[in-house]
């Protein structure tokens, strides 16, 4: 161990606790805004886990602790394999909200960024697969809120370099939910807020777009669109200043990546691509223009950095423990042939065996519980993902009718404008007509100037029939747009009464576990206090050195090593 590492470990007294019953906290492996994050084991199963806690100091912010209740529902319900998986949610027996997620290997999108513009390919790529995901939060009422390089994690999964995974949905908000936030709060990461944000208004799906066209920026230039060390002009910049654009900072850019960037940066939200499906049309339209070639190669087929090395390895259970007992039991017998052994050595050799025993029933029982509750995890995620492909497929329908009926009315209203113009001739062609017939013209100028009339008035009528034509296509477009939107919030109504249904489901299993394996953690105390007061009475016996040192060898390291522990 490092000298880094042991000094945080000793002054990091969560490390080596078992939080909620179930977690073993292994590692601090980074610390945010609202919790501390740490590697941890479920002392259950062999499940690796990123768990994050709530700052000590943060405990009485009532509303942080709410945010941090909505992260984990909001994150849970999407359930897209581009987003972090959430395992688990609730509160220590000293009222500590802790968050339980998936164990990622990989690297931060911002260290990438830090090497250098990403070729072409990659940068739309990882910007796809951020589109797709949001894309399904977005259609389940969910906006990130603070999308940042910090909370995008590059990973390797199935042979695929750069499979992302969006972290942190600390800053989600539900849609319908109460704000929970002052009125007027700015929260976020000033580098990449949009400028609603910066104003203080309410995020909304336009303002993860935004967010989205800075970190393209990003990843192409190698730079911000918008930089000071100052937090206020920094958000100033945000509200009002137009980016540099793109191609200047890097003349190979596509053109239609460019377009991409300037649209996503539009500082008037309306001006910004309508939703992710309409962004991801144009990202995979821009993948088929660029070179087919793998990314890897363009940036001159550098070799890849190796991956942070896994975990330690599951340690052995509690047959470990009558493993133990019985080499306790070998020493026992060699350290006193006679049988003489002190009443304390026979009583506490007695209680390793006992206690032994016990764990091995109990953790058959808590396995029963376990496998029962993992079949409940499976459904679940498995139907949440089949709701949430329903309301994705609704959702890319609604956007195309949205902007086809868009596009109608456009057509509309230039139809109209034709049409006034269309009227106003018509009535002075006709006064023009009546003055000459007043005036007593030739019959011949008459018929002229009544057939100009004619003409416009004919050019009115098609001109009517045209704008009925396309006010009724925006009328039927609008139609199935609402009609996509009520199928899409009867599925997201459907989908939050399940999941409530879910949770209270798990959270009475994982309450019957959790009371199982406190069970199990106090046998855990018991059996190291007797294997103490063995060990006590062994030490320094030489007939026993060599069953000591195979105990060694085994890697039996007391009561810590079980699947109870």
């Amino acid at each position: 161990m490092s000298k880094v590492n042991a000094a945080q470990k000793s002054s990091d007294t969560y490390l080596g606790r078992v939080v909620a019953g179930r977690y073993r906290l292994e590692a601090r492996i980074g610390e945010g805004g609202m919790g501390v994050v740490y590697r941890a084991r479920h002392v259950l199963i062999e499940r690796v886990v990123a768990m994050k806690l709530i700052r000590p100091d943060l405990r009485g912010e009532t509303h942080l602790r709410a945010w941090m209740l909505r992260e984990a529902r909001a994150a849970n319900r999407v359930d897209h394999a581009h987003i972090v998986d959430i395992h688990d949610i609730g509160e220590t027996e000293e009222g500590e909200l802790y968050l339980v997620m998936e164990y990622l290997v990989g690297t931060p999108l911002s260290a990438e960024i830090a090497k250098g513009q990403f070729p072409q390919v990659r940068a739309i790529d990882v910007l796809e697969q951020m589109s797709a995901a949001l894309g399904r939060a977005h259609d389940l009422g969910v906006v990130h809120r603070d999308l940042k390089s910090d909370n995008i994690m590059c990973t390797n999964r199935g042979g695929r370099k750069d499979f992302v995974k969006i972290l942190d949905f600390g800053l989600a908000h539900l849609a319908r939910d109460p704000r929970l936030a002052p009125k007027g709060a700015v929260f976020g990461t000033p580098e990449y807020m949009s400028p609603e944000q910066a104003k203080g208004e309410e995020a909304t799906a336009q303002s993860d777009l935004y967010s989205l066209g800075v970190l393209l920026f990003e990843m192409m230039t190698g730079q911000l669109p918008f930089r000071s060390h100052d937090r206020d002009v920094l958000l100033e910049m945000q509200r009002t200043a137009t980016p540099v654009n793109p191609r200047t900072l890097r003349p190979d850019l596509h053109p239609e990546a460019e377009k991409i960037i300037l649209k996503l940066l539009q500082k008037s939200a309306d001006r910004r691509y309508k939703d992710c499906h309409h962004l991801q049309e144009d990202l995979k339209s821009l993948q088929r223009a660029l070179p087919s070639s793998p990314w890897e190669a363009q940036s001159g087929g550098e070799a890849q950095p190796a991956p942070p090395p896994p975990p330690p390895a599951p340690s052995p259970g509690v047959a470990e423990w009558a493993t133990r007992a019985a080499h306790f039991g070998r020493m026992v017998s060699r350290a006193n042939p006679s049988g003489d052994a002190p009443p304390e050595v026979n009583k506490a050799l007695e209680e390793a065996w006992l206690l032994a025993n016990r764990a091995s029933r109990l953790e058959g029982e808590v396995a029963s519980h376990m496998r029962k509750l993992e079949a409940l995890e499976r459904r679940g995620r498995a139907l949440r993902a089949e709701i949430g492909r329903k309301v994705e497929e609704l959702a890319q329908e609604e956007s195309r009718a949205l902007r086809e009926a868009s596009g109608e009315n456009e057509v509309v209203a230039q139809v109209r404008e034709r049409l006034l113009a269309g009227e106003r001739a018509v009535v002075q062609s006709r006064a023009q007509a009546d003055a000459a017939e007043r005036q007593g013209l030739p019959l011949a100028q008459l018929r002229g100037v009544f057939e100009r009339a004619g003409q416009a008035q004919a050019h009115v009528d098609a001109r009517r029939e045209l704008l009925a034509e396309h006010e009724m296509r925006a009328a039927r477009k609008d139609a199935q747009a609402r009609d996509l939107r009520r199928q899409i919030e009867e599925l997201r109504g459907q989908l939050a009464r399940y999941a409530e249904a879910m949770e209270e489901d798990l959270a009475q299993g994982r309450g019957r576990v959790a009371q199982r394996t406190r069970e199990g953690l106090s046998y855990e105390r018991a059996f190291a206090e007797s294997t103490d007061v063995l060990m006590r009475h062994l030490r320094g016996r030489p007939e026993c050195r060599d069953l000591l040192e195979e105990l060694a060898r085994d890697g039996a390291r007391g009561p810590q090593s079980s699947v109870i522990s």
